[in-house]
């Protein structure tokens, strides 16, 4: 299984649980750095303030 920054648009496999398995971990990972997340609504100038 790849490492790295792209690794999982260079996964090429068959198996949908690898796959899953390797998002699952990387979003719990996410979950615990909020400067990561609080950068990627910063860059996409999304708006999440409520009407």
């Amino acid at each position: 299984m790849p490492h790295g920054r792209h690794a999982v648009s260079t996964y090429d496999s068959t198996s949908s649980t690898s796959v899953t398995a390797l998002v699952t971990t990387r979003l719990k990972r996410m979950q615990y750095r909020p400067s990561l997340i609080d950068g990627f609504i910063t860059k996409t100038r999304l708006d999440f303030s409520l009407p």
